[in-house]
């Protein structure tokens, strides 16, 4: 079956965004689970995976 877009790779494929991926600059660390993030390593402060990122605020928003 062909996509919306006209080809045959998923409609809604992420990026590979890990530090080996050509091109970018090394990504840091997360800090929970030390999966890449997507920031690169000179970010000051705390990083986090887009998933760990997306748990902290459901936790935040849900703290009251």
């Amino acid at each position: 079956m062909e996509e919306p877009n006209g080809s045959h790779e998923p409609y809604c494929e992420t990026p590979d965004r890990t530090p080996t991926a050509a091109g970018g600059p090394p990504f840091a660390d997360c800090v929970l689970c030390r999966k890449p993030t997507e920031y690169p390593e000179s970010v000051k402060g705390v990083t986090l995976c887009p998933v760990c990122e997306w748990q902290e605020a459901q936790r935040t928003a849900c703290s009251g």
